[in-house]
């Protein structure tokens, strides 16, 4: 069977223009042929797993992802059991709810020095917006200024802004828009940094549930946090957006999402790196949000995410011999692969990123698209 099995995926990676064995940097080299078996029982969990125990290697492994993708091969390989539990899990449970906190304990929390190293000097951990910008800070702080002149930020606003991360939005809102600023955040770390890092500024992350918050905002912003919420609890979301938007206010939304709607996200992504993880689709969201909030604007550049990812890894790389020693040889190789599939994939443009603009009832005169 094992030997069926070679031959079935060295004939679809051919169809790839991928040999085994080449010499392209997209070209795959099998260290162990059970990869084989392994990618047929186990899908994408199985490639990836099989690429951290050092299975299988690839000179670029972010364009030998993309020619798979761009070759639609993933269709071509049907059986993927982690996929169908997880999608079975996503019906029958509500984990982004029942364990809203575990994305930050496993993820954000495991290392403020290791996003030091691989982020901007601002922490930003979203998407960058190079339509000008020809480095990862410049990327990050136009993205920042992007968000704020989307939502007509004045000084003295009240700004929320829900999965804050590190604070840099806020503290790039409270510098140069001269705003007051609450961010939210489930993980610890983060809001630990966010405040340590605040100075002086009218700013303030805490530790809490988005849906426990209160009060009246004139802007809030959601940046790189929407993939945490999940499909059951879109709607709820956007009604507690409305509840904290003042009449006058703007909502901007930033999220990744894909074409497609799913009901969870992939099995290798959700175990190693987002825990209960998923992309909304446009349908998803716009049926959610129907009677709560008006959508003004609708921006994609998920292009850019794949610059961005690829500088993410260029930090990684050259910051990985001081790092080495604290994460362990396993976490580097999973590490990499998250960044180049992800990578490979708004590359193929499987997946987007979008900035939506909402009002509450509808900008009186009409919104005006800034890009």
């Amino acid at each position: 069977m094992s030997s069926k099995f070679k031959s079935f995926i060295t004939d679809l990676l051919r169809q790839a223009d991928i040999t085994v064995g080449g010499d392209r940097p997209w070209d795959i080299q099998v260290h162990d042929d059970r990869l084989y078996s392994r990618v047929m029982t186990q899908g994408s969990l199985g490639l990836g797993e099989a690429y951290m125990d050092g299975w299988w290697d690839a000179e670029s492994v972010d364009q030998f992802l993309y020619h798979v993708l761009t070759a639609d091969l993933p269709s071509k390989v049907r059986i993927d059991p982690a996929l169908a539990l997880l999608t079975i899990k996503a019906i029958v449970f509500n984990p982004q709810r029942a364990r809203a906190r575990e994305v930050g304990e496993k993820h954000y929390d495991i290392g403020n020095d290791l996003y030091q190293r691989m982020l901007d000097p601002r922490m930003i951990y979203s998407c960058g917006y190079w339509r000008e910008a020809d480095n990862l800070t410049d990327a990050q702080e136009a993205k920042l200024d992007l968000i704020c002149r989307k939502i007509g930020l004045k000084e003295g606003q009240t700004v929320l802004d829900i999965g804050s991360g590190w604070g840099g939005f806020l503290k790039f809102a409270a510098e140069r828009y001269g705003i007051k600023g609450v961010g939210v955040t489930v993980s610890r770390e983060q809001m630990r940094y966010a405040n340590d890092t605040r100075g002086n500024l009218p700013i303030e992350t805490r530790l809490m549930d988005y849906m426990e918050l209160d009060g009246k905002f004139d802007r809030i912003v959601s940046v790189g946090m929407f993939e945490h919420v999940g499909y059951k609890n879109y709607a709820p979301y956007f009604a507690k957006v409305r509840e904290l938007l003042k009449d006058d206010g703007l909502f901007l939304l930033h999220t990744i999402g894909g074409a497609l709607s799913r009901r969870s996200g992939d099995p290798w992504i959700e175990k190693y790196v987002f825990p209960n993880g998923m992309l909304p689709s446009p349908k998803q969201v716009t049926t959610a949000v129907e009677g709560k909030l008006i959508m003004e604007d609708w921006h994609n550049f998920g292009a850019d995410y794949d610059k961005t990812l690829i500088a993410w890894l260029d930090n990684f790389d050259k910051a990985w011999p001081d790092l080495q020693e604290k994460y362990g040889e396993r976490f580097g190789r999973m590490w990499r692969y998250y960044l180049q599939c992800c990578a490979a994939i708004f590359r193929a443009r499987w997946i987007h990123l979008w900035q939506i603009v909402y009002s509450k009832d509808g900008v009186k005169g009409g919104y005006e698209s800034i890009r």
